[in-house]
């Protein structure tokens, strides 16, 4: 698992550790049962506190995308299998607006427009 951290980004770290493995899981390259590094691996690797390894685990966790189990770590659940098949759907949709000029913050807008019209 790759999870790569910018300490100047005004970003918090355990966002972009949140963001990392979010983005690894949608991508397929960690799958459904898979257990994560432990976080105090993540957080030696990546030379950052414990706790904000855990935060990102716990945000993770509240998403549903991994389930945090004692003695066994963090394993990656089935519910997060739907967040490949969202990935493909969201690349094609930019693909299309692209296509058609809408620009990348249009895009974002409407989609939260539709995600909050729920």
């Amino acid at each position: 698992m790759l999870i790569r951290i910018d300490p100047g980004s005004p970003e918090p770290l355990f966002t972009q550790v949140t963001r990392a493995v979010r983005a690894e899981i949608a991508s397929g390259r960690i799958a459904v049962g898979e257990r994560l590094p432990s976080a105090r691996e993540i957080a030696q690797s990546l030379q950052i506190n414990l706790h904000t390894v855990l935060h990102a685990y716990q945000d993770l966790r509240d998403e549903g995308l991994i389930e945090l189990r004692r003695g066994r770590g963090a394993v990656v659940v089935a519910d997060a299998a739907a967040l490949s098949g969202l990935r493909d759907d969201i690349e094609a949709l930019v693909a299309k607006a692209a296509a058609v000029g809408v620009s990348a913050d249009t895009l974002s807008a409407l989609v939260k427009e539709a995600a909050h019209g729920r």
